[in-house]
């Protein structure tokens, strides 16, 4: 249920204007050996990336999950999960294994989205079953904490949810925390310095297992986000421009939208930060003129955000139109970009697509 959500509404002025000169571009690595989406991607200790589940057109709900080797540029198959999952989410933990939890698959149809989850053992290419959680959720919020447990919030259940819970990887358990103030739909989640999560516009801490909602976003203060450099969160927008939150004042500033990002269009289905401190945003829709309806074809447009000027640079743009990629910053200060879907002209709408690229600043 990640929905890539366009408003199309006049611009207004904001306190920054976007930049003209760029720098960086993106090219292809080895494809995936499935077409995903809905899938995760998790950096590994040793620099490789792990893709786990998601769907397709042709084999449905996932249970594969695959390798990627910044050395070689290429994807191995390791050992399935224990069952398919689309919509999950995955972190790794301080031991170095992955977390998978929750997500849609064939049995669910109908029914609550799956509450187990299991562990990743990347010296042995094993999955192991572990605890299941309290309750079952998909498109959520799941985030490593400073303590070692991880907390899952909100996401869907039959509708949007918004209880949490705590995993401890000592015991394999899962214990009830404070609910949401509204909820998550996705999992644009980030663990702050000081140890709090900033989710949804809403903080949770961990001392005291509560949420609290920060101050308004002056426009949007959408998905997907990315913590920056010095502790703030910038957070997508709209053509009325974009934002970023500063914990430490619980206050908000606004800034211009990417050039990419018009009364049509949008370009930001995916982002990150990279080690110079900017955030990378790519991929989107164009809505195209046509009868009855406006198509929303997909592209590759990208841009750069400086968060020390304010501003927006052009790039490379994606050798693939995508939306719903996952987007991975390497330990050699690349972007891996996988999987999602593109817009096929010859059948007329999106599927599901295997390829992946790099983006080199």
């Amino acid at each position: 249920m990640k929905a890539i959500v366009f408003i199309a509404i006049a611009v207004v002025a904001t306190i920054a204007a976007a930049g003209q000169g760029g720098s960086g571009g993106f090219n292809p690595t080895g494809n995936m050996n499935a077409a995903r989406e809905n899938h995760t991607a998790t950096l590994l200790s040793n620099g490789e990336v792990l893709v786990t589940g998601g769907d397709n057109n042709t084999d449905g709900y996932l249970a594969s999950a695959e390798l990627y080797s910044p050395a070689t540029g290429r994807w191995t198959l390791t050992n399935n999960m224990t069952e398919p999952r689309s919509g999950h989410e995955a972190v790794r933990l301080p031991n170095g294994q992955v977390l998978v939890a929750g997500g849609l698959n064939a049995t669910t149809y109908g029914q609550a989205p799956l509450a187990s989850a299991e562990l990743y053992n990347p010296a042995t290419g094993t999955w192991t079953k572990t605890g299941s959680m309290i309750t079952g959720r998909e498109s959520f919020a799941l985030i490593l904490l400073a303590n070692g447990e991880v907390l899952a919030a909100g996401g869907f259940s039959n509708g949007p949810i918004s209880n949490a819970e705590l995993y401890n990887p000592a015991t394999g358990a899962w214990t009830s925390t404070g609910s949401m103030n509204g909820g998550v739909n996705n999992d644009a989640a980030v663990l702050l310095p000081n140890g709090e999560v900033f989710a949804s516009n809403d903080l949770y801490n961990p001392t005291t297992g509560t949420w609290t909602k920060t101050s308004s976003p002056p426009v949007c203060g959408c998905a997907p986000i990315a913590l920056l450099q010095n502790g703030d969160v910038w957070t997508a927008g709209n053509v009325q421009g974009e934002s970023f939150y500063d914990p430490s004042t619980n206050q908000w500033t606004t800034f211009s939208s990417p050039p990419c990002t018009q009364l049509h269009q949008n370009c930001e289905a995916a982002a990150a930060t990279l080690g110079s401190g900017k955030v990378l945003v790519a991929g989107g829709v164009t809505y195209v003129n046509a009868r009855p309806y406006p198509i929303a074809e997909t592209n590759g447009l990208a841009a750069l955000f400086d968060p020390s000027t304010l501003t927006w640079a052009s790039t490379g743009n994606l050798k693939k139109d995508r939306i719903g990629e996952t987007m991975t910053v390497l330990l050699n200060g690349q972007a891996l970009v996988a999987g999602g879907e593109t817009f096929d002209k010859g059948v007329g709408h999106l599927v599901p697509i295997n390829s992946a690229e790099l983006y080199t600043p």
